[in-house]
């Protein structure tokens, strides 16, 4: 199924504030196997939830044809996310046919490491993979099950990290989200623990994402906060990012047992660098994590636009981006309606 594209005259694409769209993120799903707090609460996704029909989402055809499109614009870093993208059935086909594209430099998936056995993993990574990021919000069974809010343990989550670092899709990145209240009290010990595995623990800010979650500013540990407190515990000092655009910043434990990041959307605005386009589970492309509504390219696929009308597309909403909603975020602003993460990815 794989597409031959050149991409040797991959033109760059700028925003109206300057922007070079470099990454691009990709749902391939609404559904996920947790319901969590801070995304999928399960009084909304409850049994009844009307997530997509197969026949909504973007097939994997359709998927790749976007992507080699997407490169033609210097787009070189795939994110596969969803929902959880591990339920996708064949992902691990997709994962083979984006990698054979070229331009396509990095992919790599976020998941709740749920399914992630070691066969799994192995596969990921011969299928062309480079990395994976796993989520988990907290070492205590009891505050972690009361976050996924489906009775998934901690121990299921570690196997799945130890599965990924064993397959040689490494370094893992940890994602944990920090809710004042709520699993703040986990930072100290899942510092304590992921210290000189060379594994990345990130803390992320509680994010204003979507509009089921009941985000309120009070529940925000902000990352001046966190900072103080990983550093009373474990001294840190910062380092410079990776490259520019880069969302976490990167501080490093001052022993040398390795380093962890922050992600401060809420009160560090990363805006003015932000590169990353979200393509969701039905196909349409949002510009903002925090968007309101996206621009449906699926609807040109499947009325049999050529390459160029789906590229003019891409790239007329590209020029026309002026996103940056976390700098002017306000308690008035946080409450407006907002696509669902599960449908964007984070």
């Amino acid at each position: 199924m794989s597409r031959v594209v050149s991409v040797q005259s991959a033109k760059s694409l700028v925003d109206t504030l300057g922007r070079q769209i470099q990454d691009l993120r990709i749902s391939v799903t609404d559904r996920c196997n947790f319901r969590c707090v801070y995304c999928m609460p399960k009084h909304i996704f409850g049994s009844d939830y009307p997530f997509l029909k197969r026949d909504a989402l973007l097939t994997f055809e359709e998927i790749e044809r976007l992507v080699s499109i997407f490169t033609q614009f210097g787009v070189k870093k795939i994110r596969l996310t969803g929902g959880e993208p591990l339920t996708r059935r064949g992902i691990i086909d997709l994962v083979g046919f984006l990698a054979k594209l070229p331009g396509v430099d990095d992919i790599t998936m976020t998941t709740n490491g749920s399914l992630l056995n070691k066969h799994r993993a192995c596969a990921l990574k011969d299928a062309g993979l480079k990395r994976i990021t796993i989520s988990l919000d907290s070492l205590d069974d009891e505050v972690f099950q009361a976050v996924n809010d489906v009775n998934f343990g901690v121990d299921s989550v570690l196997r799945a990290i130890d599965n990924v670092a064993e397959a040689g899709l490494g370094p893992v990145k940890v994602n944990m989200v920090v809710k004042r209240g709520v699993n703040d009290q986990s930072v100290i010990p899942m510092a304590k623990y992921f210290r000189g595995t060379g594994q990345i623990l990130r803390f992320i800010e509680y994010m204003d994402v979507g509009s089921t979650n009941d985000w309120q500013m009070q529940d925000v540990l902000t990352s001046a906060e966190l900072v103080e407190m990983i550093h009373a515990e474990f001294p840190i000092e910062p380092m410079t990012p990776n490259y520019n655009g880069e969302v976490a910043k990167r501080w490093r434990y001052q022993d040398g047992a390795g380093e962890i990041g922050i992600i401060s959307s809420v009160t560090q605005p990363f805006c003015r660098g932000c590169t990353r386009a979200r393509l969701s589970a039905e196909g349409s492309l949002y510009t903002c994590l925090f968007a309101s509504q996206g621009h449906d390219l699926r609807a040109m696929l499947r009325a049999g636009a050529t390459d160029e009308e789906l590229a003019g597309a891409i790239s007329s909403i590209w020029r026309q981006r002026s996103d940056r909603y976390s700098e002017i975020r306000t308690l008035q602003t946080a409450q407006l309606p907002k696509v669902e993460m599960s449908y964007i990815g984070g």
